[in-house]
């Protein structure tokens, strides 16, 4: 058992256990980095694409669960700049709170949010500007490493994770790798150098990560959903159990997955633009829906995936 197995095996342990039913709507989002709105800030140029699609979620009704690095903690010091900063998100994610339709867990870049005591100093309240006032945020909220959603019609699991677990780098010397990308790949990446740390960044990383993830799933045959390396991925029925949400700070747009009427589907959140020249934000379905019930039916086929990029992300 390699050290991804394992850590996998730990996550899956603990994991918070939701149940869902074929009436449940979740969507599950995954790295927007949400900085300082700064030069460094990757998830500036993407915020309103992603305020537009937590309106259209929270209109609906849906859980939105985050799976990790929601805000980039190696490179900003203070969470609770980033709220500020970012308060018209935070806004919408308290709406989802509120209303008990809002999971949250920790990645590699924001890992801090695991201890409880530093999360309650930065994420009780923020200063809201409308009312010139203190206002509850995520009160007596917990950030989790996994979640267990599970099915009672289908009888199938998904497994969420970030997908950073087992990663030498990214894992066990998280602290360090930390230190790294803050004082010295940070200034690197401007001179046009990539992160060699960095899943999202270093393509062979990234199919390493990507290769370990799915072979968990498949060897477990449970649907397991992460993040960390920003590229979607979306298995069918029969050809495997691994999923990936994509990312929030990718240049044209930011992707999700969404579990409604008892399937799964692939989607994208872009800016359009219609005949009479009126830009606009639009939602596009890429992959699904697939029933989650198939993926129970039909044994998954041990055969070679490749993990190259769809053909809608060129």
């Amino acid at each position: 058992m390699n050290l991804t197995e394992r850590k996998l095996d730990q996550a899956y342990q603990k994991a918070l256990c939701i149940p869902i039913h074929p009436g449940s709507r979740v969507v599950l989002m995954s790295d927007c980095h949400r900085g300082i709105g700064n030069w460094g800030d990757n998830f500036q140029a993407n915020q309103n694409l992603f305020f537009a699609a937590l309106q259209y979620y929270n209109r609906r009704n849906f859980i939105y669960i985050e799976l990790g690095d929601g805000d980039e903690l190696w490179e900003n010091r203070d969470l609770k700049e980033i709220v500020r900063i970012h308060s018209n998100q935070f806004w919408m994610m308290r709406e989802f709170y509120c209303n008990h339709r809002f999971h949250m867990l920790y990645g590699n870049h924001d890992r801090k949010k695991e201890k409880e005591k530093y999360f309650k100093s930065k994420c009780e309240s923020y200063y809201c500007a409308s009312v010139e006032d203190e206002v509850s945020l995520f009160s007596d909220m917990k950030v989790h490493e996994a979640i267990r959603l599970q099915d009672s019609c289908s009888g199938m699991e998904l497994f969420l994770v970030h997908g950073h677990q087992g990663d030498l780098l990214n894992d066990t010397l998280w602290k360090l790798t930390r230190f790294l990308v803050r004082y010295l790949w940070r200034p690197l990446e401007l001179a046009g150098c990539n992160d060699p740390t960095s899943a999202a960044k270093n393509y062979r990383k990234k199919e390493k990560t990507e290769r370990k993830l799915a072979d968990w799933a498949n060897k477990n045959e449970t649907l397991l959903v992460a993040g960390h390396t920003h590229r979607p991925f979306f298995s069918k029925p029969g050809e495997g159990y691994y999923f990936n949400d994509g990312s929030c700070v990718h240049p044209r747009c930011i992707t999700a997955l969404e579990l409604e009427r008892g399937g799964i589907s692939l989607v994208k959140w872009s800016t359009k633009v219609r005949e009479d020249n009126v830009i606009y934000i639009g939602r596009d379905v890429l992959e699904g829906p697939e029933s989650l019930m198939e993926y129970g039916k039909r044994k998954f086929q041990d055969k070679e995936r490749n993990f190259g990029y769809p053909e809608f992300w060129h």
